[in-house]
């Protein structure tokens, strides 16, 4: 059995755990509070010295960090990563975008906004990551006003990656209302077989 450490509002944590669901994989949660500085321990460290979640461990007692890491780990032989060379290098393209474009902005938002409930204290800093937070969503929303999924009109893990985040971005205050395809995307995600929601 894989054994999950995550911090379980974390959207990176959220990510995993739904993708194993989908494939009915089964799987120990394993909760690691990394506001109180649980994921900084020296027995953590072991596991990722990094000091972030998730961590996956396998069944081979092995220790895989980094959402996207396990996700494409995963995925591979499963309908959730395309067959076609062109299209799995699609999906990373989704992926790193999601890293670099997308989640140091809405996520970093949420983190501070709903987990911490600091606003105000980083009020400066969420300004700053306003534009380009938006920015994203409207590469986002560009993409899927032709598209219904990310990469070849099916939902693979880049659809995972990228849902995570921006189907809870209102909590980090950047609104949907202006992106009608992104809204539309969340649906047919949320309609998708064994899907969980983030609270589960």
């Amino acid at each position: 059995m894989f054994r999950l450490y995550e911090y379980s509002t974390s959207g990176n944590c959220y990510k995993v755990r739904l993708l194993l669901t989908q494939l009915h994989l089964p799987f120990e949660r394993i909760e690691i509070d990394i506001v109180k500085g649980e994921s900084r321990t020296p027995e953590f460290l072991k596991k990722n010295s990094n000091g972030r979640v998730p961590v996956l461990e396998l069944e081979t007692g092995k220790f895989l960090p980094e959402s996207n890491a396990i996700l494409f780990y995963l995925s591979q032989g499963t309908e959730f990563f395309p067959e076609d060379r062109f299209e799995q290098t699609q999906v990373l393209q989704w992926m790193f975008f999601e890293q670099y474009s997308h989640e140091p902005y809405i996520a970093t938002s949420r983190y501070w906004i709903k987990i911490l409930g600091k606003a105000q204290d980083y009020q400066q800093a969420l300004e700053q990551k306003r534009q380009p937070g938006y920015a994203a969503l409207q590469v986002m929303e560009n993409h899927l006003e032709t598209h219904r999924f990310f990469v070849g009109d099916r939902y693979t893990i880049a659809d995972i990656s990228l849902f995570a985040y921006t189907h809870v971005a209102e909590e980090g205050d950047f609104k949907l209302t202006s992106f009608p395809a992104i809204q539309s995307w969340i649906k047919r995600l949320i309609d998708q077989s064994n899907y969980i929601p983030m609270d589960f």
